[in-house]
């Protein structure tokens, strides 16, 4: 008879349950008394957890560093355990959790078969690496960190007023202090980025600015009143760049082989589109058809991160809406 597993504490625990999310589609099957396959290595109120699940879970994870079999297990374990109570509960029964399932299987489906279709994208030779490196300087040798501060206020309180004593402000301090006297409230906070993590719009007004200028970015209810603190040089070798740019040439290919996979399909299928009240809601009467694509996932990028930053696209929300109200 195996030796029974002893419980880890819920700190060790909490690592990989922060890891392992709950399986989605695991979950829309979870009425079925169904065993996975595989030797039993737990049970949970009767639940088996098989070797199967733990290897799936493990090579999920990748092999991360400092993660053991032990811990995944016992996250293995919390997860059957809240999965029993949801279920004792009916949650699987809710309405907005069945969609969400539905959704999260669609979207599996969807990653499934784009991938058996587009495969592995082969690694770019050196000559494209070498090629792109020196192509994008603004991105690798004369790449630049932007330290900046900012004030943030409401957008409502953003008045011409205010825009005129930005133009004629010596500093931010000086700009806070108006802001106090006209008892308006605002916070402060200071980040730094490189031109790797910014649009390409952002980094063409930032190169024509000097140090301690003023602008503004505006984001929605909230807007950005920001000073250019310091730049500094943060120059990137080609051996560093490297693995980054393989990646996002990597993506680019395979992003590209996903649009064209959509574009056929959408040559070949038959769509119909039967609500126009429905669908043309919000949109201004004189206004082209938006392409919303952009906003429904197709399929999780692959190293999303390196892929934005190398196209010039920021991880940054704020940075991300404010581009188009920079001044």
């Amino acid at each position: 008879m195996p030796a029974a597993l002893t419980t880890a504490t819920p700190g060790t625990r909490l690592l990989c349950s922060a890891l392992i999310a709950l399986a989605v589609l695991g979950l829309s099957a979870c009425g079925s008394k169904e065993k996975a396959p595989g030797q039993a290595i737990a049970k949970v109120n009767g639940d088996e957890i098989t070797v199967h699940q733990l290897n799936e879970e493990l090579q999920r994870l990748g092999g991360q560093q400092g993660v053991t079999n032990k811990q995944v297990l016992e996250a293995l374990v919390d997860r059957q355990l809240i999965l029993g109570e949801a279920l004792k509960e009916k949650t699987d029964r809710d309405p907005a959790v069945m969609q969400a399932v539905e959704r999260a299987k669609a979207q599996i489906y969807v990653q499934a078969y784009l991938q058996k279709k587009i495969g592995n994208s082969a690694k770019p030779s050196k000559t494209d690496v070498d090629s792109f490196f020196e192509k994008n300087p603004d991105l690798f040798t004369q790449r630049k960190q932007y330290d900046l501060k900012e004030l943030v206020i409401e957008t409502k309180n953003f008045s011409p007023e205010l825009s005129a004593m930005m133009d004629t402000a010596k500093s931010l301090d000086e700009v806070a202090a108006w802001l106090e006297a006209k008892n308006i409230q605002f916070s402060r906070a200071q980040i730094s980025r490189t031109s790797t993590d910014l649009p390409a719009e952002m980094i063409k007004s930032l190169k024509g600015m000097q140090k301690g200028q003023l602008f503004t970015i505006k984001e929605g209810g909230r807007s950005l009143l920001v000073s250019l603190h310091e730049i500094k040089d943060a120059a990137v070798t080609a051996a560093v760049a490297a693995p980054q740019i393989e990646q996002f040439l990597i993506s680019k290919k395979n992003k590209e082989a996903s649009e064209a996979e959509l574009a056929r399909l959408r040559t070949t299928g038959k769509i119909e589109y039967l609500n126009a009240e429905i669908i043309n809601k919000g949109q201004p009467a004189d206004a082209a058809p938006a392409s919303v694509a952009s906003n429904v996932a197709v399929a999780p990028a692959a190293n999303a991160v390196a892929a934005n930053k190398l196209e010039n696209k920021p991880d940054d929300a704020v940075i991300n809406r404010g581009v188009a109200g920079l001044k």
